[in-house]
């Protein structure tokens, strides 16, 4: 059974990207075929062994909580009607985890909201995700950060590679390799330019977090304007000596909050899709025949 029993996802944003897609439907409720990119994260923890989910949204994002809802005149329909196993399918959503939502009532940054689910984390280690980034693979992304997260009992970040033009985007990691694919993070460059930036590996939207990062949190000089990121407490506890370790993941990320990558993910999922996969594929491989 994992210890880690707690994930946080932090999903207040308002998705200006998708504009005018969201002014009213949250960018993490848009289907990949069928199914909502936040639902495909939620199973993700599940899946690890996350008994409780805790949601940090906004004044937006009533949808999210009616869809982790029990939906009792829905599943009635749908039985009524010979369809018992979609009524079953709806009915799951709602029980495979005890689900909390906190609203987080500015977007000031990911420490920000942090914060505003600190009294529902407690003094226990949490899961972390990003409502945009979603991995897919043989095994899921927390799975893998969970063994090194119960060796070592420190934070552990979820890794990857990217092309270096792309280095400025986001917070780049400098660390040493200290077993294959398992790295010691010693520091985060924040968008840094091609030539600075210390090595070609980000941190993404997943990790694992021990509480002293919150008591961090709440020592730090917040900005008066502008937005308070969690990279500052995990800054300041390597500077206490405290050691955050970070795994290069084996899957495929698709950054949701992007069109382009939410693109890619709608035609992965849409591939791997059991019912309309193989059609959809062919589909695909007739367009690009005609191209």
């Amino acid at each position: 059974m994992s210890i880690v029993k707690k994930a946080v996802f932090l999903v207040a944003g308002l998705g200006t990207r998708f504009l005018p897609a969201t002014k009213v439907q949250p960018k993490e409720m848009f289907p990949l075929v069928d199914k909502p990119v936040i639902q495909y994260l939620v199973e993700e923890a599940v899946d690890a062994g996350i008994k409780e989910i805790i949601l940090v949204t906004s004044r937006a994002k009533r949808s999210l909580e009616d869809h982790f809802d029990v939906a009792g005149e829905l599943e009635a329909f749908l039985r009524q009607h010979n369809k018992g196993h979609l009524a079953d399918d709806v009915r799951r959503i709602a029980e495979m985890a005890t689900f909390t939502f906190v609203r987080q009532h500015e977007q000031r940054g990911t420490g920000d909201a942090l914060l505003a689910a600190r009294h529902l984390i407690g003094d226990e280690p949490f899961a972390v995700f990003y409502g945009d980034d979603l991995v897919m693979g043989r095994e899921s992304c927390l799975a893998q950060l969970m063994p090194i997260y119960e060796r070592y009992r420190a934070p552990v970040l979820a890794l990857t590679r990217m092309p270096p033009e792309t280095l400025s985007r986001y917070g780049v990691v400098k660390g040493s390799e200290i077993s294959p694919r398992l790295y010691k993070v010693e520091g985060v460059v924040e968008k840094p330019r091609v030539e600075d930036a210390p090595s070609d590996i980000i941190r993404i939207g997943r990790y694992i977090l021990t509480p002293d990062i919150l008591e961090f949190l709440e020592r730090a000089n917040r900005p008066e304007s502008g937005e308070f990121h969690d990279i500052v407490a995990m800054e300041e506890r390597m500077r206490s000596g405290g050691e955050i370790y970070g795994y290069l993941y084996e899957g495929t990320r698709y950054d949701c909050g992007d069109r382009l990558g939410f693109l890619k993910a709608t035609v992965a999922a849409g591939i791997a899709h059991q019912e309309v996969g193989g059609e959809f594929q062919e589909y695909l491989q007739s367009v690009l025949k005609e191209k």
